[in-house]
């Protein structure tokens, strides 16, 4: 698979989004200390919400959903006259996933990448992208565990995409993000383990 200047332009670009931090963006906004510097340290939606404020949480959670499905969608909806195959697509996916995770704006120290994902599935597949968002929200509603939630509707991404697609090149990319994911989550499992994650809406910790 050869890569064009377009290409690279695409990808380059998209993880430069993905590297927005929307968790730091939205508690300067709102007044809040950063939120590396509480909770799980963590700059993701979770964390944010530790400080108490859900407006905060809320943002951080559409803006860091919205990079990841915004860079899909134009890679899909502008890239084809331009060339970009459904491999370039995958790429453009992971490269703002992993612009989330390995933010250059934040000295390649990230979130978790669980919203990011999300708006990634949806517009590669929005029945993907549903399945999996219900899949988290059930297991995040039931047992109140954020990290969980991840583990679980991680896993199962690739299943539902394998379901719906059968042998596709993106699914590569969907099995990429779901390693990922549950690589990131490896500490939450380990305290998941030991009984000692916080649950959904904790308030936050002394740093």
């Amino acid at each position: 698979m050869s890569i064009d200047l377009f290409a690279c332009s695409a990808i380059v670009m998209a993880y430069l989004l993905g590297s927005i931090p929307f968790a730091v963006v939205s508690s300067h906004i709102f007044g809040l200390a950063d939120p590396r510097s509480y909770g799980s340290k963590n700059p993701g939606a979770t964390n944010v919400l530790r400080s108490g404020n859900k407006a905060a949480a809320a943002v951080t959670l559409i803006g860091d959903l919205a990079k990841g499905w915004l860079a899909v969608y134009l890679a899909r909806a502008y890239g084809v006259g331009h060339g970009l195959t459904e491999g370039i697509v995958g790429l453009v996916a992971l490269a703002v996933f992993l612009g989330h995770l390995y933010p250059v704006f934040l000295k390649f120290k990230g979130g978790k990448g669980v919203a990011t994902a999300a708006g990634v599935l949806l517009a590669l597949d929005p029945r993907l992208g549903l399945a999996t968002l219900a899949t988290w929200l059930i297991i995040a509603y039931t047992l109140r565990y954020s990290s969980l939630a991840a583990l679980v509707a991680a896993a199962a991404a690739p299943l539902f995409a394998l379901f719906l697609w059968g042998s596709d090149v993106l699914l590569l990319a969907v099995g990429i993000i779901a390693m990922a994911l549950i690589g990131k989550h490896w500490s939450n499992l380990q305290r998941l383990m030991a009984g000692t994650e916080p649950k959904i809406g904790a308030k936050k910790t002394a740093s």
